[in-house]
């Protein structure tokens, strides 16, 4: 029986871990299983693995996605330019090879909404998603700045430096944050919201709940609004991909 898993922490909430015992079920896939690994600190990732026999690969998800990196073998060339995993190959060498299918599932799912005036784009966060955000803008062509609550050379703006009139300029928004994941749901990044008009797209990439505080603001402004549900799910395929090629 091979098994799959999730490296995270915290993690009960865990969309990958349904998605695929779905998945199984749903194609007959029954020499498969899927399981988490919530580990309380990334040291944990070497034991887990040596001790989980048949283990073919992991996806990974907060907070690990870049400290897991020096516990990989080898990275691919996407997540090597990115500088974060979420997926894990195990080959037949018993290799672990680092790929990063964030960077897909977020480039496939804004691009049908995308239009000419969508040339510049907000990063809310800097964590490991946000890096896979951005080298997805890169390969579309949109210009990019990063906010984050301190300033720092990867960062232009800051949450209380920034203004209406940039809000207004930069048409594309993504929150990249945990803020107003469940059950926190209430929580939102603190931005001029009232800058937002009907030409912005505000993507989330929570998918739980359905609409975060960040997108009911935005969708009040007339904003198009997406959540990160459809992101989660081409990531996972794709995950499956590279684990059975």
């Amino acid at each position: 029986m091979r098994k799959f898993g999730l490296i995270g922490k915290d993690i009960d909430y865990s969309f990958s871990r349904t998605y695929f015992k779905t998945k199984f079920e749903n194609e007959n896939i029954t020499d498969a299983t899927y399981v988490n690994f919530d580990l309380e600190v990334i040291s944990l990732f070497d034991i887990q693995t040596r001790h989980t026999s048949n283990l073919s690969g992991c996806n990974v998800t907060i907070p690990y996605k870049e400290v897991i990196i020096p516990y990989l073998d080898k990275l691919n060339k996407t997540a090597k330019a990115i500088g974060a995993v979420n997926t894990i190959r195990i080959n037949k060498k018993g290799k672990l090879v680092g790929y990063n299918t964030d960077y897909y599932g977020f480039k496939k799912t804004l691009e049908p909404y995308l239009k000419k005036h969508h040339k510049n784009a907000l990063i809310l966060g800097t964590g490991g998603a946000s890096k896979a955000v951005a080298y997805a803008l890169k390969k579309l062509g949109i210009k990019y700045s990063f906010v984050s609550r301190t300033a720092s050379k990867h960062s232009k703006y800051t949450y209380n430096t920034l203004t209406k009139e940039e809000i207004t300029k930069h048409t594309l928004l993504i929150n990249c944050t945990p803020l107003g994941t469940h059950p926190n749901i209430e929580a939102c990044p603190e931005i001029p919201y009232n800058g937002i008009t009907d030409k912005h797209i505000l993507f989330d990439l929570i998918y739980n709940p359905e609409k975060t505080q960040f997108l009911k603001l935005g969708k009040q402004q007339g904003a198009t609004t997406i959540n990160g549900h459809r992101m989660l799910e081409l990531q996972a395929e794709k995950s499956w991909r590279i684990w059975n090629k």
